[in-house]
């Protein structure tokens, strides 16, 4: 079984939910189901984006069936030392990321992933962090 590669962050996986843009759900298909995670966190996020109104209706099957689908990574106590370390290290260099895009970003760096994003502010942190955006062509 191939070793887990690919962390998406939610943005991401809202594009592959939405099935748009194409360009993602391209690349989606040519990586193994096997090397693609969540965090706990994303998932979290997910089932909180469909439980305020409105919603669509469609929408809370279809994040459902997502979250069943996907590897979702849990937090342990290596994620737990990474996001204090990262934390530590992005406020002594005045790099700032939103409480959750941090919790995201050091799972990742726990997990070894690339960390699957178009979210600018995680340049703020590519000395720490491997990234890819899968909404640009390579």
């Amino acid at each position: 079984m191939p070793e887990i590669q690919y962390m998406l962050d939610t943005n991401t996986a809202s594009y592959i939910i939405r099935k748009e843009p194409e360009i993602v759900i391209k690349r989606l298909r040519h990586v193994p189901k096997e090397t693609v995670c969540i965090s706990a966190i994303t998932a979290g996020e997910l089932l909180y984006g469909i439980s305020k109104p409105p919603v669509a209706k469609h929408l809370p099957p279809v994040v459902k069936r997502f979250i069943l689908d996907i590897n979702i990574l849990p937090w342990d106590q290596t994620t737990i030392q990474a996001y204090a370390s990262l934390r530590a290290t992005c406020e002594n260099k005045g790099n700032t990321l939103s409480p959750l895009d941090m919790l995201i970003a050091a799972h990742s760096i726990s997990a070894g992933t690339v960390l699957v994003s178009n979210d600018k502010s995680f340049n703020n942190i590519r000395d720490y962090i491997k990234l890819e955006d899968w909404t640009i062509h390579l």
